[in-house]
């Protein structure tokens, strides 16, 4: 199963989860981090790099938080807001930099 970044990291986004992963899919959005579920590996090396909690595996976040799972998905497989295609699996988010937009969810969040 893979992990996923709940709303906790909402305007957070303290990044020490991409330093500790070690294939490179979480993807920063303009408001919130992404975990690619395509190439997530399930190895829980970001879990306990996250200083707000955020991050758990996709069955076991809070009932509160599980509408992110399907929502962190959309944001690989949806087209997102001034984007011309899904970002789907790029290969690692070093090589995309920070995309820079939120899912429909996210970009609303809180207002």
């Amino acid at each position: 199963m893979p992990y996923v970044i709940a709303g906790t990291c909402i305007d957070v986004m303290d990044r020490s989860c991409m330093d500790e992963c070690p294939v490179d899919c979480i993807y920063e959005g303009a408001r919130k981090l992404y975990i690619n579920p395509l190439e997530c590996i399930d190895c829980g090396a970001c879990e306990p790099a996250c200083p707000v909690e955020a991050i758990a595996q996709d069955r076991a976040l809070d009932p509160e938080q599980e509408v992110h799972a399907a929502d962190n998905e959309r944001f690989f497989v949806g087209v997102l807001t001034g984007r011309d295609a899904p970002l789907e699996t790029p290969g690692g988010a070093a090589g995309t930099g920070p995309i820079g937009v939120d899912t429909e969810l996210v970009a609303g969040w809180g207002r």
